[in-house]
Parts: C-alpha cells; structure tokens; sequence
C-alpha cells in the first residue's frame, strides 16, 4: 500500500504570505488572526491613498500604499499595502497582478513592478481639419473611462 507524502509547509503561504499554523504551535490564535486580518484587507481592497509615513490617527482595518521615501514604522517598506488592525501595522507586499481601489483618486490600481493606473487620453485639439462631432464622441469616451474609475 502506498502512502502520499505529507505536505511540507514553510512559516508563510507562497502567494499572499499569509501565515501558517504549526502543530504544538503555542498561542495559535495569534497566527490565525494575523492571516484572517490579512485576508480581510485583501478581499476586494482598498487603500485610502498613496503616502509615504503612517497616519496619526489610523481607523482599524484602513490601509494605505506605502509611497516613496517611506518614514516612521513603514520605513522601508515602499510600495507595500500597509494594513493598521489591531494597533498595529502589517504589511503586504504586493504581487504581480494585485489590484487594489485608491479611494484618494478614485482609481484602481494594479501592481506591475509598480503600482500603475491608466491616465485618460488627453482631448485631441488642434489640426487642420476640426470634426466638432469625433471630439464631441472622444471626450464622451474620456469621460465613460474617468467616471468607470479606469482613468484618472
């Protein structure tokens, strides 16, 4: 009779480094709130905006896409999600294809090396020949695009 392998776990999960229970793990609780605090931020998420040091006063469950040059307790953490629960920071690194909703510009934005969220095409002016009624349709288009949170 063969028997399967047992499953090897590191300390954290491969995609979303959440982490993992060990047995005879003490104070089990901890881990499984950290992950479940993690999970919470990263289902459907959003940030309240882009910056580069912790808020003051940071409601539970906020987070924020740590910018450039970070300061404070996000040091060093640039372009990492950073979650406030518990009293606390906890931090995500982000995975090629994240997304998250920038509340602040009213923008989704996904990680690609960066975190990227399309600009509109700027409204065509100028030209020897004006077609009143291609522009009219261009900035209908520009303004679906803003009004969809596609564009900035």
């Amino acid at each position: 009779q063969h028997m399967s392998t047992p499953l090897v776990f590191t300390a954290r999960s491969p995609r979303l480094a959440l982490p993992y229970l060990f047995a005879a793990q003490s104070q089990k609780e901890a881990t499984v709130n950290e992950g479940l605090a993690l999970i919470d931020a990263l289902i459907s998420p959003a940030v309240e905006e882009i910056a580069a040091s912790p808020p003051a006063s940071p409601s539970e469950g906020q987070c924020w896409i740590i910018g450039a040059n970070p300061q404070g307790s996000w040091e060093g953490r640039g372009d990492d999600i950073a979650v406030f629960t518990a009293g606390t920071w906890l931090f995500v690194t982000p995975r090629a294809g994240m997304s998250v909703f920038d509340k602040a510009a009213a923008v989704t934005r996904r990680w690609d090396g960066g975190w990227m969220a399309p600009d509109a095409p700027a409204s065509p002016t100028g030209g020897t020949v004006i077609d009143v009624e291609a522009r009219a349709a261009i900035d209908t288009l520009i303004a679906v695009l803003r009004n969809a949170r596609i564009t900035v």
